[in-house]
């Protein structure tokens, strides 16, 4: 066995072990039901944080898709000066949720959850759940409406009272695709008996 052969071995079982597989996506993102069969603590996570806060699963899984792709470890890309130097990522959005600090430091002293990690489904998920609480306290919106919560999401209560999202074509049209995804993923629960 040559050596590059044998350095290129070492450095793919290296790497293989290394992963972390809980903060890759799922193999099918339009799969509610495939998605629930590969990855059950997923579901765990959703269906405790649904009778917690009162938003239904399928809402859960549209804002996590919008926001991470279920990727654990999202974050924003890094901004650039002069095309070649990072001076830092574009927020502090991170996990799966893309909570930002602030909002996160909000939810954990709220919820006396001192533990909880943006990149820990669980959490992840429950913070969407107190979030979305949030936002039926403070705007109004139901635990159910999959658009207004993701704008709310998206531009924080204040701005959502304000109607920032409509100066942002491209928001309300990811609002509309997350509404869109909140209703397929309920009908396949439904269909595959997991709802």
């Amino acid at each position: 066995m040559s050596m590059v052969f044998r350095s290129i071995a070492v450095l793919l079982v290296v790497a293989a072990c290394g992963s972390r597989p809980e903060f890759s996506a799922p193999r099918n993102l339009d799969n509610a039901c495939a998605m629930a069969a590969e990855r059950p603590a997923y579901f765990a996570a959703m269906r405790a944080t649904e009778p917690r806060w009162g938003v239904p699963l399928p809402v859960q899984m549209a804002i996590i898709h919008a926001e991470s792709r279920f990727i654990g470890d999202a974050r924003t890309p890094h901004r650039w000066a002069a095309g070649v130097i990072p001076i830092g990522r574009q927020s502090s959005a991170f996990g799966y949720s893309q909570a930002l600090d602030g909002t996160w430091d909000e939810y954990v002293r709220e919820t006396n959850n001192t533990r909880a990690r943006r990149d820990n489904i669980r959490d992840a998920t429950d913070f969407i759940g107190w979030y979305s609480q949030k936002s039926l306290e403070r705007n109004g919106i139901a635990l159910t409406d999959a658009r207004n919560l993701y704008l709310a999401y998206h531009e924080g209560h204040t701005g959502y009272r304000n109607g920032s999202y409509n100066a942002k074509p491209w928001l309300l049209g990811v609002a509309d695709r997350v509404a869109r995804r909140a209703v397929m993923y309920d009908e396949q629960l439904i269909a595959c008996g997991r709802r």
